[in-house]
């Protein structure tokens, strides 16, 4: 079928009333959460995930993407009203945002933000559809040697090239495979690290790990720094809300530039959409004529980010649907929605279940429209989601955890591994320990002992067929060279450190 073909048979799907539903759905909770300071993307999807177990894969798929792209709308209401993102991707969005707030342009940043949400999310969108069958036709070609050099790329791409220390991330990814394949050998039956616990034969259930992980320590750590604050509503009015001539033409170029710039980084595994927020900012900051505006209230200091982050969140579908690796721990809880509903992300995906892939691609446009439909009227309605004490709001979500933890197994065990790994996660939030490689290292870890001991068979345990193969040969120096050149910068920036002490 030709592109056009697929474009309509995914509007098709994406159009049939379920889908619409479930995509409203998702939208509409991913930005209220996203309102929530300290609520991200992945303790949404985290405390959501249980409901995609009762749904049809493609409507799943639909509502969880849909409260992906939506938390970053939502996002930006707080880091423009308070000074506190709702979304680590919406720190930088702050900086200039609040102080449009303190002058009393919330309406306007509220508005523009929004607008430059919209357009990020469609130019994402346009690459999502034009790249992604380029990138299936040179992705057919992978055997098991050159995925297993390709998911050892992702691992060590997300623990390098995050902030923070390379070696603690390293070590999380470690735990993360550890964990993951807790339970039953699928080849040879023998159990693994279930240390006779019945209830962990079938290995740790990634609901119950990521609402853990995520949701639960998110909620710990949230709770004792954020408070309620006072808030103007006269500046969030509709009325208020009506950008200036002189604010559309400096949006301009800021909006053209974020949407290539966050594009690119969305596509690149491991990356993430914060790295093209933030160098979207400093880009606009660095070509302006008056950078000292910049912190002061600079509209294009609003605009930037948000056109990068959501653009970001489109491509980053790209490696997750294509080749079946997440390129962030978000996209990771995607694969898993996948892998529980039986589907296989990769190359054949889009001709082995092109209803569900052209569908999920189709239904972007939707839920964009939706959220530019549904944050400008309902401003005033997030705004007044911010006044609701913590006190009481957090104890309802953790009871809701609690509910879609044991509803997904009727298990109380599944409730245990909540608590375990809310008190874990908010132990590594202390120690400075990154989340997110966890959860990579936990999906992909399965999936790279399958792929290497596949290897191993085909090649009758030769493991040279991972460097003779000229694929995964060159995937592998890449990811050699990727550790060598973060030990190196490591190395200078330890050296640095010593000569300033000294």
């Amino acid at each position: 079928m030709g592109i056009l073909d697929n474009l309509l048979l995914g509007l098709n799907v994406a159009l049939a009333p379920q889908n619409l539903l479930y995509c409203f759905g998702g939208v509409f909770f991913g930005t209220l959460i996203g309102v929530l300071p300290g609520l991200g993307p992945l303790a949404a999807i985290s405390m959501l995930f249980p409901l995609t177990f009762y749904l049809e894969p493609t409507t799943a798929l639909i509502m969880l993407a849909g409260i992906w792209y939506g938390t970053s709308y939502g996002g930006s209401t707080t880091a423009i009203l308070l000074n506190i993102p709702g979304t680590p991707v919406n720190a930088v969005t702050a900086l200039d945002g609040y102080p449009m707030s303190r002058q009393g342009r919330a309406g306007v940043a509220l508005f523009m933000t929004t607008i430059a949400s919209f357009i990020g999310g469609c130019v994402g969108i346009i690459l999502l559809t034009t790249l992604a069958p380029v990138m299936v036709s040179y992705a057919l070609r992978f055997g098991s040697a050159e995925y297993f050099a390709l998911i050892l790329l992702g691992l060590v791409a997300a623990s390098t090239i995050s902030s923070g220390s390379t070696i603690k991330s390293l070590a999380m990814v470690v735990l993360g495979i550890m964990t993951g394949v807790i339970g039953m050998d699928m080849y040879t039956g023998a159990l693994r690290f279930t240390f006779d616990q019945r209830a962990l034969f079938d290995g740790i259930k990634i609901a119950a790990l990521a609402m853990g992980l995520f949701g639960v320590a998110e909620i710990i750590a949230s709770i004792r720094h954020v408070g309620t604050r006072r808030l103007d509503m006269k500046t969030v009015r509709f009325r208020a809300m009506k950008p200036t001539r002189d604010d559309m033409r400096r949006s301009v170029g800021p909006v053209i530039r974020a949407s290539a710039i966050g594009s690119f980084f969305g596509a690149l595994p491991g990356v993430g959409s914060a790295i093209g927020a933030f160098m979207s900012y400093g880009l606009e900051r660095r070509l302006s004529k008056e950078p000292e505006r910049f912190g002061q209230g600079a509209i294009e200091g609003i605009m930037a980010p948000e056109t990068a982050n959501n653009a970001a969140d489109q491509t980053a579908f790209i490696p997750t649907l294509t080749l079946g690796i997440p390129g962030s721990a978000t996209m990771a809880l995607m694969l898993g929605a996948m892998m529980v509903h039986g589907i296989t992300p990769g190359p054949r995906l889009m001709t082995d279940e092109p209803g569900l892939f052209w569908g999920l691609i189709m239904s972007f446009w939707i839920g964009n429209v939706m959220l530019l439909i549904l944050n400008i009227p309902l401003i005033g309605l997030w705004v007044r989601v911010l006044l609701i004490p913590y006190h009481l709001l957090f104890p309802t979500v953790l009871v809701f955890v609690c509910i879609g933890a044991y509803s997904v197994n009727n298990n109380p065990f599944d409730i245990y591994v909540v608590a375990a790994f809310g008190l874990l996660g908010y132990l590594m939030r202390m120690l400075d320990f990154p989340a997110a490689p966890l959860l990579l290292g936990f999906v992909l870890g399965p999936m790279l002992e399958e792929h290497f001991r596949r290897a191993m068979v085909l090649s009758q345990g030769d493991p040279s067929v991972l460097v003779t193969r000229p694929i995964s040969a060159s995937i592998l120096a890449l990811t050699a060279l990727l550790l060598f050149w973060n030990a190196l910068s490591a190395f200078r920036a330890h050296r640095a450190a010593a000569t300033g002490r000294g």
